[in-house]
This record gives C-alpha cells, sequence and structure tokens, in this order.
C-alpha cells in the first residue's frame, strides 16, 4: 500500500501531517528502511543529551524516545484489532501519563535501540501477514475512524516527526 492510496476518511486530520510529511512511500517499505536507519540516528544521539530537556516541564530526550516506542505499540494494538474485525471502539491513551512512569530516564540509548528494534521487527512482521484488504479494514479509537493501513503510515509518520524534533530542539 502507498500513502496516495489513503482516503481522508482512513485516519483523523490530526494524523493528516504525520502521513505527509512520508511523501509517497511503500507503507512496507518505509517500515524496513525506518528500523535500519533509526537505530543509527539514536546511536549518534551524545549521552549528555539523552536526559537533557529543552525547556522547563518539556520531556527529556529518553522521554521522547519512550513516547515513540510506547505510541508504536498503541497504534500496533489498533491495527491488529480492527484487521480481526474487532468492532469494539477502542479509547484513546494519555501520553502525558505514560511518561513519567516510563523510567526513560534510568534507560541506556542502548537498551531503547533494542527495544525499538523489538517493537518494529514485530510491526513488520504483522503487517506482512495482512493482505491488501485488511489494510482497507476500519475501526474506532479515540472517537475516530481509523483504517490499519493509515496505522501504519501514522506508526512511520510519527516517528519521523519525533525525529524531527530531537534533531532541531535538543540537538
Amino acid at each position: 500500500m502507498k500513502t496516495s492510496e489513503l482516503k481522508a476518511s482512513d485516519y483523523n486530520p490530526y494524523y493528516k501531517a504525520y502521513i505527509e510529511a512520508l511523501g509517497e512511500v511503500d507503507l512496507m517499505k518505509a517500515l524496513k528502511k525506518q528500523v535500519e536507519n533509526y537505530p543509527q540516528f539514536l546511536a549518534s544521539i551524545p549521552e549528555e543529551k539523552l536526559y537533557y530537556s529543552y525547556a522547563e516541564g518539556k520531556w527529556t530526550v529518553a522521554e521522547v524516545l519512550l513516547h515513540v516506542l510506547d505510541s508504536e505499540r498503541v497504534f500496533q494494538y489498533r491495527a491488529v484489532r480492527f484487521a480481526r474485525r474487532d468492532e469494539t471502539p477502542l479509547p484513546g491513551f494519555d501520553q502525558d501519563k505514560y511518561v513519567p512512569t516510563s523510567g526513560a530516564n534510568q534507560r541506556s540509548i542502548g537498551s531503547i535501540i533494542e527495544e525499538y528494534r523489538a517493537i518494529r521487527n514485530s510491526t513488520i512482521a504483522l503487517y506482512e501477514s495482512f493482505e491488501e484488504g485488511t489494510l482497507k479494514r476500519k475501526g474506532v479509537a479515540s472517537n475516530s475512524v481509523m483504517s490499519v493501513g493509515a496505522l501504519g503510515f501514522i506508526i512511520c509518520g510519527h516517528q519521523k516527526h519525533h525525529r524531527n524534533i530531537i534533531r532541531e530542539r535538543y540537538l
């Protein structure tokens, strides 16, 4: 599936910027490309910056990274539920509750990279198991309709969004 195959009705407009930031890409190629290059980016973050926050009340780099991991897990869970035709509406998640309890500032970059690879490889395996029609299935999360395919692109776009923020505001 390519980004151009998504319809506006496949996701909440909130996620449009994440999807558009990817440009015209194939979902599986994007997922696999990121699992190759994102760990290199993470490894390039200076250790003294890992626990740095650019302003009072803002997350540290480590907390941003754990937010990316937690979000991918949540989006992946939504995708499997919708793919399996579970029509139960799913609630949102409060990212601001996740971060303080993530233990991010006690983690090493090596452990974060290892966890990222495990999560992303799990996402890849899940999406490789889907047939083309499965990517078009929809469900409701956070009071918004979302397709399985859109969730995959959101995973990629969300990661890219936070990578750009880390580059611009933290490094």
